[in-house]
């Protein structure tokens, strides 16, 4: 398996646990990502992104997307995509 960066975190919110990403690359629902800084390792499946406050099932690069997290993210936080 490898793993290919598509984004970066951009922000945090800890009451909703949704972590806003600023994608270099393609995310879709169900990608197993890991988000990596550094005090950050964890990977998971996406099972929500959000644009605007709209549920989409895809984004690509140039987008800002928030993704419903497992665990705390913090800002320059790096995400993979696994493969």
């Amino acid at each position: 398996m490898g793993e290919k960066k598509i984004g970066e975190v951009t922000h945090f919110y800890t009451d909703i646990s949704v972590g806003i990403i600023s994608l270099s690359g393609q995310l879709e629902l169900g990608n197993l990502v890991k988000f990596k800084g550094s005090t950050t390792d964890f990977e998971q499946t996406v099972d929500s992104i959000q644009i605007e406050h709209e549920d989409v099932e895809r984004a690509g690069a140039g987008d800002e997307v928030g993704v419903k997290v497992d665990n705390k993210v913090r800002e320059s936080d790096e995400v993979y995509l696994i493969e």
